[in-house]
């Protein structure tokens, strides 16, 4: 007890990564951007106190959700954590932790995006509480500075290469216009590639855009779903769609390491995997100080 270990559940749900690992399978065919949500999950749970599924938790009982924090903006697929830890309820009741799901639907998420498969330890607890007020001392802003951001990450065990390697998820999804408009208006930041400039001004034509409103750019429009070093191409290219993603090329910090992920998709990959490993084994709760929750988004024993 106490600790986590490959295998956790081998004797108490023997099955319990099979149907993680078959349930992802099934949502990603079914919506593709659920495997971009849970590596979105494991970086927006694990950075903030403890890899414990607080990033799960709606509000109720006094209980203030993450969710709501402008760092958790637009993040969203919450729904289909609970098809997951539905489906693993069913063979094995009150057994597997929803902080364990966060990790290994991320794990399998990251194989369907055409990423490296990851062995993950298991037997993580869930948080009884939200970190809510925590958010902004943990989850970087897009628009940091890159020492910021290499601390931020230093300070839950990633080093600078392991960084610019978890940095490389942006390779997949997208971004909302909210969070690029200011390096296009009301002039084009002079880092930006002007033709790409362009184009994210065609995909973002209003300087004040809803965020309630479906405004994106995607991060990658070449290999805009898969897991791969196209990223560190294009900000080397001043194709970076936030601030931090051209940092990383104008800090002689982590620019060599940008130099070597673009030029060696396997090195990227290797470094990746390293680092959500790190990640993902940060400060977990463990043995009786946690909770096995029945539904994600509540405590045990909330009466809705």
């Amino acid at each position: 007890e106490g600790k986590l270990r490959l295998n956790y559940y081998s004797e108490s749900c023997p099955n319990a990564e099979a149907i993680i690992k078959n349930e992802v399978t099934r949502l990603y065919h079914k919506h593709g951007n659920t495997a971009v949500s849970w590596i979105r999950n494991i970086f927006h749970d694990c950075m903030v106190k403890s890899c414990d599924a607080s990033l799960l938790l709606d509000p109720a009982n006094g209980i203030e959700s993450e969710k709501t924090s402008t760092r958790n903006f637009g993040m969203r697929n919450f729904k289909y954590i609970k098809t997951i830890k539905d489906a693993l309820e069913t063979q094995c009741p009150l057994t597997v932790s929803c902080a364990d799901i966060v990790a290994l639907s991320a794990r399998d998420g990251v194989v369907l995006l055409g990423g490296p498969h990851i062995e993950m330890k298991t037997g993580r607890k869930d948080s009884k509480i939200s970190h809510v007020e925590e958010i902004g001392n943990f989850i970087p802003n897009h628009n940091d500075t890159m020492s910021l951001v290499l601390s931020r990450f230093r300070s839950v065990g990633v080093d600078t290469q392991g960084t610019v390697a978890l940095l490389g998820a942006h390779s997949i999804g997208r971004v909302h216009c909210s969070n690029i408009v200011h390096r296009l208006y009301p002039t084009v930041d002079p880092m930006l590639d002007q033709d790409y400039a362009e184009y994210l001004r065609g995909r973002c034509p209003s300087p004040d855009p809803d965020p309630r409103a479906v405004e994106y750019a995607r991060n990658d429009r070449i290999t805009t779903m898969i897991l791969d070093n196209m990223y560190y191409k294009n900000v080397l290219n001043h194709k970076g769609l936030l601030i931090i993603d051209q940092e990383l090329v104008s800090d002689p910090n982590t620019y060599p390491f940008v130099e070597k992920m673009a030029s060696d998709n396997g090195y990227f990959h290797d470094q990746f995997s390293r680092a959500l490993l790190v990640l993902s084994e940060n400060n977990p709760i463990t043995g009786d100080e946690g909770d096995i929750r029945v539904d994600c988004r509540y405590v045990n024993n909330h009466h809705r």
